[in-house]
């Protein structure tokens, strides 16, 4: 959400002096004012965008078991849940084994077969210790999945668990927060 604290201080600041705000003296208070609500805006902005970047992954792994879900109306099995998550961390293996076999010998990985790799080993070990996905062993999770509308504010009201490697299924929390 970008803030509009900058808009109002330059209103505040035209309404106060009239038209003629390019007339102003550079370290009158304010001046002062409208560039410590530009800087506070482009912070705001920076953060808001990081925030956003953070959360892509969470958002396209939600995506990816709402398409899966799609044909499903009951609760799922355990094991059919396993089955999504394992294909949703091979869904990369075609473009890494392409990759490994365009580099010839000798030569080091790509950076894009790099950051494959490691996010390949990143989501391995999380299924180890236990995968955050939507509980759909809960229809009302199940429904709730089908009907977002793919914005991370519209998570907050569905339940979320981890299952690990093993079959071992905790309750977690949204956001995802270390293995809660």
């Amino acid at each position: 959400m970008v803030s509009n604290r900058l808009g109002k201080v330059q209103k505040h600041v035209a309404k106060k002096k009239g038209k003629n705000v390019a007339s102003l003296h550079e370290n009158s208070r304010d001046t002062k004012r409208i560039q410590s609500a530009a800087l506070r805006d482009q912070k705001l902005n920076r953060v808001t965008a990081l925030r956003e970047k953070q959360n892509k992954s969470y958002i396209l792994r939600i995506k990816s078991f709402q398409s899966y879900t799609a044909e499903h109306t009951t609760a799922l099995p355990l094991a059919t849940i396993q089955s999504m998550i394992e294909d949703y961390l091979g869904r990369d293996d075609d473009l890494l084994a392409s990759l490994q076999s365009e580099r010839r010998a000798g030569r080091p990985p790509s950076t894009r077969e790099t950051q494959l790799q490691q996010q390949r080993a990143t989501e391995q070990a999380e299924y180890a210790s236990g995968f955050w996905v939507p509980d759909l062993e809960n229809e009302e999770t199940l429904k709730k999945l089908k009907d977002w509308d793919g914005r991370w504010s519209g998570l907050a009201t569905m339940g979320f668990v981890r299952i690990s490697k093993e079959g071992v299924k905790r309750e977690s929390c949204f956001p995802p927060k270390g293995l809660s």
